[in-house]
C-alpha cells in the first residue's frame, strides 16, 4: 500500500511545539495527566454500560461507542505527540504517519456518525416518545452503530488511497505534532487537485450533511419542549438530551474551527493549539459531561466504588 512512495520519501520530521523548550515538561506532565484521565475516563464509561442494565438502553449504548472512538482517537494522537515534546520534535516512518492519519480521520468521521445517531435517539425519545420501544430497538441500534464504524473507516480509505499515490520528494518536516491532511499537502510535490476535489465532496457527506441532521433534530426538540405546558417538564425533557448537546458543541465547535472555517493568515501556533484543543480536549470532556450531567452514571459510578471498596475489605 505505501511501498509507492517509500523509495522517495522514508519518513518525515513532526516538529510539534516550537520555542517551548523551558517549559516542555511542564506541557508533558499535563498533556500526560489529560491523556491519563482521558483513557480512564472513557474506559470507566464503556465498563459502566457494558457490564450494567444500561446496555439496553440505546444512549447508553451509543455513549459506549463513542468513548470507544475518543479512546482509539487518543490513543493514535496523544502518545507520539509527548514523546515529541520531550525529544523537541520527532521523526514517523512515511507508512506510520499515513496510518496514524487514516486512524485519526476514520475516529472522527465515526463520531460525528454517532453523534447524529444519538441526535436522532434524542430525537425520537422526545419528540414521540410513545414510539420510542418500536422504532429504537436493539436491532437497529447495532445497525446504526455498525454503519457509523464501517463508513468511517471505508470513507477514509478513499483518502489514503489518493495520498499514497502523491510524490514526496521535497522538504519532509511537518510543522505540527501528529500527520494532518493540509500538512502532508503542502509536502507533495505532485498535483493535489484530485485529492481536494474528493476531499470537498467527502466533507459534505463527513460532516456538514451529519452537523445539518443534527441541528435539524434538535430545531424538532426544542420546538417540542416550548410546546409543554410546565416549566418543570420543560425542564426534565431537556436535560435528557443537555449532555448530548454540550458534546455536539464542543465536538463540532472544535472541528469547524479548524477544518472547515480556517481563519486566513493565522499562526502555525494558533492552528497547533486548536487542533490541541480538538485532539487532547474534547476526548476529554466527554465522559465528564455525561459524568456530571448525568444522574444514572454518577449511580452506576457509585456502585463500581462500593465494590471496589467491599473488595478491599
Amino acid at each position: 500500500m505505501f511501498q509507492k512512495n517509500s523509495t522517495i520519501v522514508t519518513d518525515f520530521f513532526l516538529t510539534g511545539f516550537q520555542n517551548i523548550e523551558k517549559y516542555k515538561i511542564f506541557f508533558f506532565i499535563i498533556g500526560l495527566n489529560i491523556y491519563i484521565m482521558t483513557i480512564l475516563g472513557n474506559l470507566l464509561i464503556i465498563t459502566m454500560v457494558s457490564t450494567s442494565h444500561l446496555s439496553q438502553s440505546p444512549m447508553y449504548f451509543f455513549l459506549s461507542h463513542l468513548s470507544l472512538c475518543d479512546f482509539l482517537f487518543s490513543s493514535n494522537i496523544v502518545p507520539k505527540m509527548m514523546h515529541i515534546t520531550i525529544k523537541g520534535g520527532s521523526t514517523i516512518s512515511f507508512s506510520g504517519c499515513l496510518i496514524q492519519f487514516y486512524v485519526f480521520s476514520s475516529c472522527t468521521t465515526t463520531e460525528c456518525y454517532l453523534l447524529t445517531v444519538m441526535s436522532f435517539d434524542r430525537y425520537v425519545a422526545i419528540c414521540i416518545p410513545l414510539r420510542y420501544s418500536s422504532v429504537m430497538n436493539s436491532k437497529l441500534c447495532l445497525l446504526f452503530a455498525i454503519w457509523s464504524w464501517l463508513l468511517g473507516f471505508l470513507f477514509m480509505l478513499i483518502t489514503i488511497s489518493l495520498l499514497c499515490q502523491l510524490d514526496f520528494c521535497g522538504s519532509t518536516t511537518i510543522n505540527h505534532f501528529y500527520c494532518d491532511f493540509i500538512p502532508l499537502l503542502e509536502l507533495s510535490c505532485s498535483d493535489v487537485s484530485p485529492i481536494i476535489i474528493e476531499t470537498f465532496v467527502l466533507v459534505n457527506v463527513i460532516v456538514l450533511l451529519p452537523f445539518l441532521t443534527v441541528l435539524g433534530s434538535y430545531i424538532s426538540i426544542f420546538w417540542t419542549i416550548i410546546g409543554i405546558a410546565s416549566s418543570t417538564g420543560r425542564k426534565k425533557t431537556f436535560s435528557t438530551c443537555s449532555s448530548h448537546l454540550l458534546v455536539v458543541g464542543t465536538y463540532y465547535g472544535s472541528l469547524l474551527s479548524i477544518y472547515l472555517f480556517p481563519t486566513r493568515g493565522q499562526s502555525d501556533n494558533i492552528n497547533k493549539m486548536l487542533s490541541l484543543l480538538y485532539t487532547l480536549g474534547t476526548p476529554m470532556l466527554n465522559p465528564i459531561i455525561y459524568y456530571f450531567r448525568n444522574q444514572e452514571i454518577q449511580r452506576q459510578f457509585s456502585k463500581i466504588l462500593i465494590s471496589i471498596k467491599s473488595l478491599g475489605k
